[in-house]
């Protein structure tokens, strides 16, 4: 087995087990390894730390994944780990396997298979990979998710710059079974969902809001309600579900737009407005008319993905909530969300607090939440709690 050897003083993080090691730890490479080759990760003095893939063409030059030295990962490694994390979401947190229910059975860092992102929607997996060494070894993980049963088909879905990032060359299409005959439908809370296995965002739904949506209704009952970056209308469709007064929806995408009209008619509610309108411009214009809402919900797409432009994403979180507190009714109330998994929750309440001083407004946090339970979190790997979802009572 090739070996890694990391630089004086950088071994402290990954004896903590944390998954990502970045090539400026990396002091020495014994040996050639290939995209996708297990190495054993050993600091400055040989003392071995972990297992992990490589992949030369990445910033996270090694995904580490065994931290143990006698238990060498061997071809059943990835098997092991796929069916533990699924048996997670069916034997213990009580997720179903019906025609209409979904759940992430695979998070990535938080089931121990960093780079790897599974999503059952009824009797279909949409399955990224972000990172290429573990792609590598895609046969042996697609085989084991070939096994659950009830499973028509597994589709594989890309980022364009998660491609570009680990030096991924692959596109999106049916990796087993057979494409859905007609749109897949999923029921979330007793509201039901057209999903977009093909072309949607992400896998196609964001089901780690989908509690804090269902935490929506106990709020959203006679009042008027503002979700921005709508989506598919998740928010939206929970808040009519509950009894708002009145709900507008906004969102930059036009093809979102239309498939979240499509699910308020699939559940009947008729009451939404849809507004085609970039989150900033629309809250601008707000203020300007003096428009103002009971509920302002904030799901913005994730602002950062490198730790240089942390500052800048927190100046966006800031502007962006100063405006939204603004258009709020005195005491209204706040769902503001960040997905941006570099900055942390303490940073992101501290940039509400800020932003509270600047819209000249008093800030009470009622709820800190984040995903659901299917979406577990390392923690040895803080970045993995990378939904931060806060409640807020403005006045």
């Amino acid at each position: 087995m090739h070996t890694v050897i990391l630089k004086p003083n950088r071994s402290a993080p990954f004896r903590n087990r944390h998954p990502w090691l970045f090539s400026g730890a990396i002091e020495q490479i014994k040996g050639n390894p290939n995209p996708g080759d297990w190495v054993k990760v050993c600091d400055d003095k040989g003392a071995f730390i972990a297992y992990g893939l490589y992949n030369p063409h990445s910033q996270i030059r090694v995904r580490l994944y065994a931290f143990t030295e006698k238990e060498i990962p061997s071809a059943g490694f990835f098997a092991d780990k796929v069916s533990s994390a699924v048996a997670l979401r069916y034997n213990v947190l009580g997720f179903k396997a019906d025609a209409e229910s979904a759940c992430r059975l695979i998070n990535s860092e938080g089931d121990g298979i960093s780079g790897l992102t599974v999503d059952r929607y009824g009797s279909y997996l949409c399955v990224q990979f972000t990172s290429l060494a573990l792609y590598c070894h895609k046969d042996t993980i697609l085989n084991v998710l070939s096994e659950i049963p009830q499973i028509s088909g597994i589709i594989l879905r890309t980022e364009a710059d998660i491609l570009a990032e680990e030096g991924l060359e692959l596109q999106d299409g049916i990796a087993a079974g057979k494409e859905p005959s007609e749109p897949v439908i999923i029921t979330e809370n007793g509201v039901r969902f057209e999903v977009n296995l093909a072309t949607g965002q992400k896998t196609g739904f964001y089901l780690d809001q989908r509690s804090n949506r269902t935490i929506l209704e106990k709020y959203a009952a006679g009042r008027s309600v503002l979700d921005l970056c709508t989506y598919t209308g998740g928010f939206a469709l929970h808040a009519a579900k509950a009894g708002a007064r009145e709900v507008t929806a906004v969102d930059v995408s036009a093809n979102a737009l239309e498939l979240a009209g499509r699910n308020a008619v699939l559940n009947g509610f008729d009451e939404i407005k849809f507004v085609k309108s970039d989150m900033f411009k629309y809250l601008d214009r707000c203020l300007s008319e003096k428009v103002k809402y009971d509920i302002i919900i904030l799901d913005p797409p994730k602002m950062t993905r490198s730790k240089g432009a942390v500052q800048n994403a927190l100046k966006g979180y800031l502007q962006l909530n100063a405006t939204a507190m603004q258009c709020l009714n005195p005491g209204g109330l706040l769902f503001t969300c960040s997905c941006s998994g570099r900055i942390s929750r303490d940073d992101f309440v501290l940039a509400l607090h800020r932003a509270a001083l600047s819209a000249d407004k008093s800030l009470r946090i009622l709820e800190t939440r984040g995903a659901d339970t299917d979406h577990p979190v390392l923690a040895s790997c803080p970045e993995s709690e990378y939904l931060k979802c806060v409640v807020c009572h403005i006045e």
